[in-house]
């Protein structure tokens, strides 16, 4: 059975392993989840260069997690896009 999730950029419904999630924790750091199962707030986001770009230039995490994105974790997520494609 596909648990399906929708990527914040695209706002498109995706198998929950097609996508790629980036979790704020309780302490706040803000962090991609690999295995899906982490504990706190989780984004998900196609593994897709074209939606990578749109959430950078949109601010999309900001806005969803309510505070500044560092650059460090868009590197994060385009090293994990690019390994995955």
């Amino acid at each position: 059975m596909e648990i399906l999730r929708m990527c914040v950029v695209c706002r498109q419904m995706k198998d929950k392993r097609g996508l790629l999630r980036i979790v704020k924790d309780k302490e706040g750091n803000i962090f991609v989840d690999i295995t899906g199962k982490k504990n706190g707030r989780g984004a998900y986001i196609c593994k897709d260069l074209n939606c990578l770009a749109k959430l950078k230039k949109q601010k999309v995490l900001n806005k969803v997690f309510k505070t500044n994105i560092n650059e460090e974790v868009y590197k994060q997520i385009e090293e994990d896009i690019i390994g995955q494609n």
